[in-house]
């Protein structure tokens, strides 16, 4: 499928407080061919006040990350360093301002220092010099696959952890990896950890993870085509490139447990994903592909029951020539950014125009309200 394809699909839809444990003390419902859990509402819920979202900047673009020869990109995957920086992870990306415009790179990646995120994230530098260079050696389009697009990143200690998607064709997934870094991100060296594409019938290509307190990596994922529903794995942080220490969580016989095969934890049709343990609970935001929007649950463990977790629409999908803050054209992604708070919530949008080539470009989103 090609890139264009792949975002027109989103856009077509447009016109139409626990401790950080995955340990079950609140496990999701059964599936619903089993009992029905009751349906989220439509984004603001009922009784409660929609969220107040501001537009905070462009995060890349002309005149912003000309200097790192990147004036198109998206993604923009953000988690703290090691050494304490902020690292944003970004995906297809090229030299001039449209999509196919010199230069192809991904992943690539810049730092950030920043520190009130009210004021708006800047970049204090490029993994690879003044200009940002592709995280790993390869060639784009070869006779194996095109690209490589990262799926999300994490920092477990010391050690930095990149999973990533390698595609022939954008939604055609050949295989996924886990790469390592040991300098908060400067180098990259692969873990050796490969998984098939079809892996728990091709739930587990796209995915989101992050670390609880209970020595284990909670990981959601879904197919990388936006038409799948998620699934829930965990991996004990000391094995996270170990491909055999993933243990589904599943319902069988009547009840949710560890090591029974994958069982949907939330139907949808979803696309980028994002899981970040804050304030005592966990986040969890996506693009909800159906609904052509970014939404967000908050709740307390990994294994909560997402019918009944707190949810609300985070951003929504808009048209071209009829945006506001709150309603964004071609939008997804939508990745948390490190020192975000539930009241004070802040995002990394991508935006792509894919009939124009341009914008191709990465935003910061604020959302006031969300708990």
């Amino acid at each position: 499928m090609s890139r264009a394809r792949f975002l027109r699909a989103a856009a077509g839809a447009a016109a139409g407080g626990g401790v950080l444990l995955g340990t079950g003390q609140a496990a999701a419902g059964a599936p619903r061919d089993t009992a029905v859990p009751p349906r989220s509402g439509a984004g603001a819920g009922r009784g409660a006040r929609a969220p107040e979202v501001t537009k905070i900047r462009d995060l890349t673009g002309p005149g912003i990350t000309t200097a790192y020869r990147m004036e198109a990109t998206d993604l923009g995957i953000p988690v703290r360093t090691p050494d304490g920086r902020m690292l944003f992870v970004f995906g297809d990306t090229f030299e001039q301002a449209r999509v196919g415009g010199g230069w192809w790179r991904s992943p690539v990646a810049l730092y950030s220092t920043t520190r009130d995120l009210d004021a708006g994230v800047t970049w204090s530098g490029a993994v690879g010099g003044a200009a940002a260079r592709q995280l790993w050696a390869y060639e784009h389009d070869n006779p194996v696959f095109s690209t490589v697009l990262p799926s999300d990143v994490i920092t477990v200690g010391s050690t930095m952890y990149l999973h990533a998607m390698v595609n022939k064709g954008l939604g055609n997934v050949v295989w996924t990896e886990i790469w390592r870094s040991d300098d908060s991100g400067a180098t990259w060296v692969h873990t050796g950890a490969k998984f098939a594409p079809d892996l728990h019938g091709g739930l587990f290509q796209l995915l989101t993870w992050a670390e609880g307190n209970d020595g284990f990596v909670y990981v959601f994922s879904t197919e990388f085509t936006r038409s799948k529903p998620m699934i829930l794995q965990r991996v004990p942080a000391t094995r996270i490139a170990d491909p055999g220490a993933y243990e589904p969580w599943g319902y069988r016989n009547g009840a949710w447990a560890w090591g029974n095969p994958p069982t949907p934890v939330l139907e949808g049709r979803f696309g980028e994903m994002c899981l970040r343990p804050m304030a005592g609970r966990w986040i969890l935001t996506w693009f909800n592909e159906a609904d052509y929007r970014i939404d967000g649950i908050l709740m307390d463990t990994p294994t909560s029951n997402m019918y009944e977790a707190h949810r609300r629409t985070l951003v929504w999908g808009g048209e071209w020539g009829n945006e506001d803050d709150s309603h964004v054209a071609q939008l997804y992604g939508g990745y948390v950014i490190p020192g975000s708070t539930p009241d004070n919530l802040h995002l990394a949008v991508s935006q792509w125009n894919t009939a124009e080539g341009w914008p191709y470009r990465v935003m910061q989103h604020r959302v006031r309200g969300f708990a």
